[in-house]
């Protein structure tokens, strides 16, 4: 007999969810908790997942960069075990409080090991992949656009544009107006940390007359404030088309997650009403750019950014340590010093206290 495969589409998630995907979201991308020997830390990885739920945000990303690609090697085998936990712990935490957020699973590979991965993750209750095209680096947009289709016919995509310093790609305009065009696409998470491209794909959304089904979401983590600022008038063929970038999937925002629920509600209100920029959120922007730039290792081309995400949660005490699946991926030289400095400068854009009055819950 043969095995029935589960498939998902937009139109079968939750009206709350895709309400909420659509206002805007707050979503971490979930690092990857691990003990001195390099072993999975169930403890601290449910931890961590109580922590992004208690500080409000709207959905957590599992099985992306954040959490380690190397989840998925078959030496290591931490792939399903890690997104069943995380899924398990969103359902029954979050479902405590009457709450539900957005499941997103990260998915790669050949398209037979992203349709796999992408089963799986309904299997689990992901409401939504983020699909990572690395694996693609020599496919033509064709091959590309056909692997993301297949992909889609197993649950709805969250598209990626990664920055190539990491392991992407630059895709052109040309990509992101037919991606647009399959049906199974709920947002699009633009991360090529250049302004050039991220319009590219607001004007391809735009162009494509999705404007109203596919909602945008920075990655952006050079220019994370003034994404969300922005507002966005595109002349298309069929009038001009006024969007804005409404949320984050963001590594930045799996530490000092509490602030950054803050601050995109901040954003939210300054829109909403109609008013003026402040000057003091530009001068934000800078300060939030700053940290980044200290978390990620933006001074060694983001060689550090897993450990320095890792180093930040370990000094509030929701991770054990700094280490990663491979032992030569560790802070690089004056990372630490850095870390030291935007703390200090910036004590407002953290929530060390909201840790510190929760942390033990979390843990126990």
């Amino acid at each position: 007999m043969t095995e029935h495969i589960e498939t998902m589409n937009v139109s079968d998630l939750p009206a709350a969810i895709r309400a909420a995907v659509r206002s805007g979201l707050v979503i971490p991308a979930q690092p990857l908790a691990l003990n001195a020997d390099r072993q999975f830390d169930p403890r601290h990885q449910t931890a961590l997942t109580r922590y992004y739920i208690d500080a409000g945000a709207g959905g957590i990303a599992v099985g992306v960069h954040s959490t380690q690609f190397a989840i998925r090697d078959r030496a290591i085998g931490l792939f399903e075990p890690v997104l069943r936990l995380a899924s398990e712990v969103m359902d029954e935490y979050a479902g405590s409080q009457d709450r539900e957020l957005f499941k997103v699973a990260g998915v790669c590979g050949n398209t037979s090991q992203a349709i796999g991965e992408a089963e799986f993750a309904v299997s689990q209750r992901y409401h939504a992949c983020l699909l990572s095209l690395a694996a693609q680096a020599d496919s033509s947009i064709d091959e590309l656009l056909t692997h993301c289709q297949e992909v889609a016919e197993v649950m709805p995509l969250i598209g990626f544009y990664l920055q190539p310093a990491v392991g992407g790609r630059v895709l052109p305009y040309d990509f992101w107006r037919e991606f647009a065009e399959i049906d199974n696409v709920i947002a699009i998470k633009m991360a090529p940390f250049n302004r050039y491209q991220t319009l590219d794909v607001v004007r391809a959304v735009c162009d494509a007359g999705r404007d109203e089904s596919i909602t945008l979401y920075t990655g952006n983590d050079d220019n994370i404030v003034v994404d969300l600022l922005t507002p966005y008038r595109i002349v298309t063929p069929q009038g001009i088309k006024s969007v804005r970038i409404r949320g984050g999937l963001l590594g930045h925002w799996s530490v000092w997650t509490r602030a950054a629920v803050k601050l995109l509600d901040e954003i939210h209100g300054v829109l909403d009403r109609g008013e003026g920029i402040p000057q003091e959120l530009l001068c934000r922007s800078i300060e939030v750019t700053d940290c980044n730039a200290a978390f990620f290792d933006a001074a060694n081309d983001f060689a550090g950014c897993i450990p320095g995400i890792h180093e930040v949660l370990r000094r509030q005490g929701l991770l054990p340590g700094t280490w990663c699946l491979n032992p030569a991926e560790v802070l690089s030289p004056g990372q630490s010093a850095e870390i030291d400095r935007v703390i200090a400068a910036y004590p407002h854009l953290s929530d060390d206290s909201f840790v510190r009055e929760n942390l033990n819950h979390w843990l126990h």
